[in-house]
C-alpha cells in the first residue's frame, strides 16, 4: 500500500500534467521554471515551519510533484 507522500507526488505530477496540456491546447504556451528557483520552492517548502520567512500553503510532496519535471528535464531555449 501506497504512504501518503508518493500519492501526493503523483498528484503533484498530474496537475502539473494537466496545467502543462491545457495551457498548451488553449494558448500554445509551455509552463517552465528555472532549475535554481525551483530548487529554492522546494527548499522553503521543506523548511520547518519555525523558520519558514513567510507560510507556504503546499506540502513537500506537492511541490516536488509540480517542479519535479523542472529539475529532471532541461529544456531547450528558443531565442
Amino acid at each position: 500500500m501506497f504512504t501518503s507522500f508518493p500519492l501526493l507526488i503523483a498528484g503533484g505530477v498530474a496537475l502539473r500534467l494537466a496545467l502543462n496540456w491545457g495551457l498548451k491546447r488553449r494558448w500554445g504556451l509551455s509552463l517552465t521554471v528555472p532549475q535554481a528557483l525551483a530548487g529554492a520552492i522546494i527548499v522553503l517548502a521543506g523548511l520547518p515551519d519555525l523558520l519558514k520567512p513567510f507560510p507556504f500553503p503546499l506540502p513537500l510532496s506537492v511541490t516536488l510533484g509540480a517542479l519535479l519535471p523542472d529539475l529532471l528535464l532541461q529544456r531547450s531555449r528558443h531565442d
